[in-house]
């Protein structure tokens, strides 16, 4: 798959990760599809990297992979006594204390945080193969589109583990506790079709029109004032830990904001 940035001067480019900017536009990218984009400590670093570097200016970021497959996970080097190069193993890891444990995998996880600020709105574009760490990526975003041989699966059960890279949250709430029971505890793959009917994805289309349609999405985000997206995603995100009367509150908080800010009228 061509890269839809590839003119643009990376703002970062390593371990797998590039990131670069175009005025209002973000564009993350994995870029080692000779290992379908498979993840490691030294990549989520990158990503968090990524996260942090972002301009001021940027309203939306679109998180992509080159090659056929989005991510297949985690790489499997991990699960040797080896492990990576200058990082602990996972056997090295499962020695350590439970603070230490806790620490690590809280680290991990802040590549998947930040995805979801209420200052960006986040875009995964995700063809082929998303699986396990792949899958919780692509559920870090606000929205996925995807391709038509999309094929999500949650790997991690199936080797003994557990999803800890922040996706059981937003597969719950997308999808509800028993669909997601399923899923991860089979590790069966979801299709496009599925995805779209569940809400997991907000469209499916063919893989050659799968950067244009990020690109039409991405245009029609940044067609609304940018504050009036901040505060609509903010009350959103909190809707499902309010009351129905708490969000009604909230509802009233935020238009009063807008309409004090359209005013010019300070609170």
């Amino acid at each position: 798959m061509a890269s839809p940035d590839q003119d643009l001067v990376p703002v970062l480019d390593k371990d797998g990760v590039r990131l670069t900017v175009d005025d209002a536009i973000a564009t993350v990218t994995l870029t080692n599809p000779d290992k379908r984009n498979a993840q490691s400590p030294a990549l989520w670093r990158a990503l968090t990297e990524a996260g942090r570097q972002l301009p001021g200016s940027v309203r939306v970021v679109v998180l992509r992979a080159e090659g056929k497959s989005f991510s297949a996970g985690l790489d499997r080097q991990a699960f040797t006594p080896e492990g990576f190069d200058g990082e602990p193993s996972f056997i090295d890891l499962a020695r350590g204390s439970d603070a230490e444990l806790d620490a690590t995998i809280a680290e991990y996880q802040e590549a998947f945080t930040w995805w979801r600020r209420s200052d960006i709105v986040s875009v995964a574009a995700v063809q082929g193969h998303a699986i396990g760490a792949g899958f919780q990526l692509a559920l870090a975003c606000d929205l996925r589109v995807v391709a038509d041989d999309v094929q999500f699966a949650m790997r991690e059960t199936s080797l003994g583990l557990v999803p800890d890279l922040t996706g059981t949250h937003p597969l719950v709430g997308l999808v509800g506790y028993a669909r997601a029971l399923e899923i991860c505890a089979t590790g069966r793959f979801v299709t496009a079709d599925e995805a779209v009917s569940t809400g997991l994805a907000n469209v499916a289309v063919p893989a050659g029109q799968l950067d244009d349609t990020v690109r039409d999405l991405t245009a029609a985000l940044l067609a609304a004032p940018r504050d009036a997206v901040i505060e609509t995603k903010a009350l959103l995100r909190g809707a499902q830990d309010r009351t129905y009367e708490e969000q009604r509150g909230a509802e009233r908080q935020a238009q009063a904001r807008r309409l004090r800010d359209l005013a010019g009228v300070g609170d």
